[in-house]
């Protein structure tokens, strides 16, 4: 799971009083904080050759469809995606469990044991999180109001399997269509430091949430995030995405920025590029 800055200053005294030295001597001199912040995308799937032209940092890789044994819980597969890292240098920065938006996690017979082979091979190829979607027939809501139904079967299977996401120091992010505030209802009653939300900037920014504001509320508690703006390039639709930068980094968010963006080009190692040049400018990080 990756640390927050939060996470990390609770773990002493010491760190808590070395944290508000360096903010005053911070304000005082002008200074801003810098971001370690790494890029990664979806549209490259497990192929670390093309995300590399991109100049990404990594790629997010689905775990594949329904069956008993997932395609990401097979050594062999799990072997050829690690000697592309190798070759490559890039991460594998989170896998997405997308077969769960047609066979539910709090419903599903094989919901448990799904979560616990992508929590082992997350563990094994490094990466630092899990998508676990509730999209379509998985949705939390009816309305704008929670399934109270199906958040007490979700809240009971991820108490299962959180403390194994916990060992294995990989996250479990919630992605859905809920504000900010019920995302930290169902957080919250789960109580374990290992499920965060997987927020997605296009959209939450469709629902009509407010975005930077939402990710303020989510400190702590943000494991994941999806840059997004429909068809078009960040930047130059929708979503505001200088506040959310401004929010990102006042939360201290170090975790992975993940592109779920479009191809308006239809040449995805280009648009990758350009999205991700621009996250990069956005943070005020380097390549």
């Amino acid at each position: 799971m990756t640390m927050t800055r939060r996470t990390f200053l609770a773990g002493s005294a010491a760190g808590l009083a070395g944290a508000a030295l360096v903010r005053e001597t911070m304000a005082a001199e002008g200074a801003v904080a810098p971001v370690k912040i790494r890029v990664s995308a979806r549209h490259f799937g497990s192929d670390l050759v093309a995300a590399k032209k991109a100049g990404l940092d990594g790629v997010e890789v689905g775990v594949g469809g329904a069956a008993e044994k997932l395609q990401i819980a097979d050594a062999d597969r799990r072997g050829k995606i690690k000697e592309q890292m190798k070759a490559t240098g890039l991460a594998v920065s989170s896998l997405s469990m997308d077969l769960l938006n047609g066979n539910p996690v709090a419903t599903d017979p094989n919901g448990v044991a799904w979560l616990r082979q992508s929590i082992e091979a997350a563990k094994d190829l490094g990466a630092a999180g899990i998508l676990v979607p509730f999209f379509g027939k998985a949705s939390l809501l009816k309305g704008k109001e929670l399934k109270t139904d199906v958040v007490d079967a979700l809240v009971a299977r991820m108490k299962e399997v959180a403390p194994q996401a916990k060992d294995a120091g990989v996250a479990l992010g919630l992605e859905n269509t809920c504000s900010g505030k019920q995302n930290l209802q169902i957080i919250e009653r789960i109580g374990s430091e290992a499920v965060g939300c997987y927020y997605d900037t296009g959209n939450s920014t469709s629902g009509g949430y407010d975005v930077p504001a939402e990710i303020r509320q989510l400190k702590g508690r943000l494991c994941l995030i999806h840059f997004k703006d429909g068809g078009s390039y960040l930047g130059e639709g929708k979503v505001k995405m200088e506040p959310v930068a401004e929010a990102l980094k006042a939360i201290g968010y170090t975790g992975w920025i993940v592109l779920e963006t479009a191809c308006p080009s239809k040449d995805r190692i280009a648009d990758c590029k350009r999205n991700a040049d621009f996250v990069r400018k956005l943070m005020g990080v380097t390549a």
